[in-house]
């Protein structure tokens, strides 16, 4: 009798498998725990979506489909066509590719405005000769990041208000880099010159706009208005609140500058973003991550942050001698932050102590500073029943 091709991938998926390929995996492997046996210790995390600690959990369902992935060999230009208009669409830009994170989305954006589809210019780079030579920022959006920028040679012009932004802009400007949601999560002192004054300055002078839109979520709605206000460039990050592959990030934008992007990056071996690669696994990945987070409900996402805020701020509260509250949130989105205040002459447990004991004890959580005295839990992608473990370790402390 011909064996049917389930009754067939039954034999062949272990026993004999294991016998005889060199490279198969046992079952019992599926259980194995690569941290444990490297001696690393996992973390809850209320820091927040922050890379060192891993930024964020992949949603499950995208492993299978990244698994499935890596099994075939595609066209990785046809792929990343395929996967960046389905992005596109979601996000309602002209066009959009995956990248490598959101600093990778800014390095390779102002490739693209730099050499446009020229081969040679690509070749190029870092010399500017005979390109644009400068990128202007206000400087109240200076940040570590815009070092992807900086990164392809181009002179930073600092600006501030509307006069010197009109001023500043010229032949010589390459591109506006303009930092999205607000600097460290918090509210700026003084506001910057808005997008939709600094669109028509910039087209005098055929300049684009980058938009760094790290900060930008949730909601996924943030970066469709960017996207209707006709900002010619939008980064963002497909491993952080989106939950897609750690490594991967978006730009999105302008057909002919989405182009030269992709020109400007890996498979293109004489590129300046060749060492940006993006393999197969990520496209596929941060694909299905865009298609989910798209169509989340951000308001019920929000009314579960805020429950498990709620809880460790009236946990802490029954603490004698805390201080608590919850960290108002910045203009563009959501984040439910609590912080805990002390005396702490009067406790003898200063804030780095604390952040030290969650650290080191068991789980090990992972908080953050508030300044200017005290901790702050961040309550952002946790799983429900996390909150429950964070109050009992720190009543435990101060206990």
């Amino acid at each position: 009798m011909n064996p049917t091709r389930r009754s067939w991938m039954r034999f062949n998926s272990w026993g004999w498998a294991a016998r005889w390929l060199p490279f198969a995996t046992p079952l019992a492997a599926k259980t194995r725990s690569v941290y444990d046996e490297l001696g690393i210790r996992t973390i809850l995390n209320f820091r927040g979506t922050h890379t060192t600690i891993g930024a964020s959990k992949q949603w499950p369902e995208l492993h299978q489909a990244m698994e499935e992935a890596a099994r075939h060999y595609v066209s990785l230009d046809e792929l990343q066509t395929k996967v960046g208009a389905r992005i596109a669409q979601l996000m309602g830009t002209e066009a959009a590719m995956v990248t490598t994170g959101t600093a990778g989305a800014i390095q390779l954006g102002a490739c693209a405005c730099l050499t446009g589809m020229s081969v040679a210019k690509t070749k190029q780079l870092p010399d500017l000769t005979g390109m644009r030579t400068e990128v202007v920022i206000q400087k109240i959006h200076r940040n570590g990041y815009d070092h992807a920028v900086r990164n392809v040679g181009l002179r930073v012009v600092e600006v501030e208000g509307v006069e010197q932004l009109a001023n500043a802009v010229s032949a010589r400007t390459a591109l506006m880099y303009f930092l999205g949601g607000t600097s460290g999560d918090h509210a700026w002192k003084t506001q910057p010159v808005p997008v939709e004054q600094c669109l028509p300055i910039l087209r005098k002078h055929g300049a684009p706009l980058l938009v760094d839109a790290a900060n930008m979520l949730p909601p996924w709605q943030n970066l469709q208005k960017l996207a209707a206000q006709g900002v010619d460039m939008i980064c963002v990050s497909g491993g952080k609140h989106m939950r897609g592959p750690q490594c991967s990030g978006i730009l999105a934008g302008r057909k002919d500058l989405i182009e030269a992007a992709k020109l400007n990056s890996s498979p293109h071996s004489d590129s300046f973003g060749r060492p940006l690669k993006v393999g197969r696994e990520e496209m596929v990945g941060l694909l299905l991550a865009v298609e989910k987070y798209s169509k989340l409900d951000f308001e019920a996402l929000d009314r579960e942050c805020l429950r498990q805020a709620e809880f460790l701020r009236e946990a802490f509260a029954r603490i004698p001698g805390v201080t608590t509250g919850l960290t108002p949130s910045d203009r563009t989105r959501s984040i439910r932050r609590v912080y805990m205040q002390w005396d702490e002459k009067a406790k003898g447990l200063t804030a780095a102590e604390l952040e030290k004991k969650l650290w080191d004890g068991e789980p090990r959580i992972a908080v953050q500073r508030h300044s200017p005295q005290g901790v702050e839990f961040t309550c952002f992608m946790n799983d429900a029943g996390d909150e429950k473990i964070a109050a009992k370790r720190v009543r435990d402390i101060f206990a």
